[in-house]
């Protein structure tokens, strides 16, 4: 008994890590979308063991922060517009995806 509540309860992190963040390549791009528009911004995974913060608007940003178009790859397109990256911008930025 001791042996088996043990194994249960070594296998309780190993579930929470396999729930981890949505991931874009297994949603199509309407799903991707549906995420930014529900909850306004959040943590996706890209891909492998990359991810990034996308936003629905510039609210979701900080007050210096401006918003830059960002792709994605999903289930039925290699570069779906699911929203926007909040960034600082530079001295090279131009304005032209706010």
């Amino acid at each position: 008994m001791l042996t088996l509540l043990a194994c249960a309860l070594a296998a309780a992190p190993a579930a929470a890590l396999a729930q981890g963040r949505p991931s874009t390549p297994d949603m199509t791009c309407r799903q991707a979308r549906g995420v930014l528009a529900a909850q306004g911004a959040a943590v996706l995974g890209t891909g492998g063991y990359t991810y990034d913060r996308f936003v629905r608007d510039r609210s979701f940003c900080e007050p210096t922060q401006v918003t830059q178009n960002a792709f994605v790859p999903t289930r039925d397109s290699p570069q779906c517009l699911v929203g926007y990256r909040c960034i600082e911008p530079g001295r090279d930025w131009f304005g032209d995806d706010e």
